[in-house]
This record gives C-alpha cells, structure tokens and sequence, in this order.
C-alpha cells in the first residue's frame, strides 16, 4: 500500500512512472535515518518530508511543464538536496548539478541520489562563485535575497541555449512571505506565482515561485 507522503504526490501528478514512484517512496526512509545523523532538515518536519519539501520543490516542475531533453539546471545552495533530488526524479530526461557550501549536507544529497539511483544527478561541495558552467536554469529554494541570487547565479545562465522550453533561461526560486522590498531591489523583471495556484494546500498559501529570465523566446 502506499503512503500517505506518495499519494500526495500522485494527487498532483499523477503519471508518473513505476520508476519515479518508487523513488519518491523511497526518500522518507533515507531521509528519516540521514536526518538522524546529520541534521538537513528541520526534526519537527520530519513528518511533514513530502508536503513541505518534496512537494514543494515539485512546485517548479508544475511551472516549468515539459522540458525539452537535455535541459539543465543548477541548485543553487541545495542543502540535503531540494529543490534539485526531486526534480531530478521528476526529468529523467534532463540534467541537474547540486552546490552547496556545508560538506555534511551535500554528503547527504549525493548519498540519497546513489540511494534511489540517480543517474542525471552531479554534486559540488563549495561556493557558487567555483561554479562556471553554465546551465538553462538556477533553481534555489530561500537560499538568499533575490538580489544576492542573481548577482550570485548571473554568470552561470545559458543565454545561447539550443533548448527551447516554455520559459526563458534564468533564475527560478522559491520563496516566502512579503516579497516587495526584494523585488524592489532588482533591476530585472521579475515574474511572481502563487503556489497556491498548483496545489491546495494551505503550507503553500504564503508560498510562492519567482522567475527572473535572462534571457528571450
């Protein structure tokens, strides 16, 4: 029978292959035992794994639909491997490259990844400044002040890139709360979506996407 944390799942995304279920099955017993030890994610929500994390991060693949094979992504400041370990479930078909500055928690991310058999799926320990590749998207999850992020992640966006997906290439992030002075702050357009809006739920009722692009379609 499955469980409460993958119904949830389903209940907004509901194709999913037998494959990605049983990985997203899969993460609350290796996140619940990893978090015993290395603490990456809040112990009082612990319970909560598949609705404040897993789901959460999913809440980019309801933004971004389809993307096209071969598409990549850098989570920026990934902790223990969100929003980047599910959306590396998520698009098979694409790419994902996960940074962190704290070694113990990007231990976790990577051990989880081998755990459930992510191929699509790199890890670096270190800053965001080491990183130079460059990538179709920066996703992140309240790692920083939307200005920092783009200062941050500004030379790794792909402005020549040959895929051609929905949206632009740029800055996708998750955020909270009262965004107004961020947002006052930066001198790009910038794109704001309720959660709300993908999932009925009420942990995302102050939740939101951000979306700067950088480039144009």
């Amino acid at each position: 029978m499955e469980s409460d944390g993958i119904q949830l799942i389903l209940k907004y995304f509901p194709n999913l292959s037998d494959e990605q279920r049983k990985a997203f099955e899969a993460l609350e017993a290796l996140y619940t035992e990893w978090n015993s030890r290395i603490n990456v994610i809040s112990r009082a929500d612990t319970g909560n794994l598949y609705c404040r994390h897993v789901l959460h991060s999913l809440a980019l693949a309801a933004f971004f639909g389809e993307l096209e094979e071969g598409t990549t992504m850098l989570d920026l400041g990934t902790g223990g491997g969100f929003p980047g370990i599910p959306l590396a479930i998520f698009y098979p078909q694409c790419r994902f490259h996960l940074v962190d500055r704290i070694g113990k928690k990007i231990r976790v991310a990577s051990e989880i990844a081998a755990a459930i058999g992510l191929k699509n799926v790199t890890f670096h320990h270190g800053d965001s400044g080491e990183c130079h590749d460059k990538y179709d998207y920066v996703v992140s999850r309240a790692v920083m002040s939307l200005d920092g992020l783009i200062k941050a992640c500004a030379k790794n966006i792909d402005l020549a890139s040959p895929r051609v997906n929905r949206y632009s290439p740029g800055l996708v992030c998750l955020k909270g709360g009262d965004l107004a002075d961020e947002i006052k702050a930066v001198r790009r357009p910038v794109i704001e979506l309720p959660i709300n809006e993908f999932f009925n739920e009420p942990f995302f009722d102050t939740k939101e996407i951000v979306y700067v692009p950088f480039g144009k379609r």
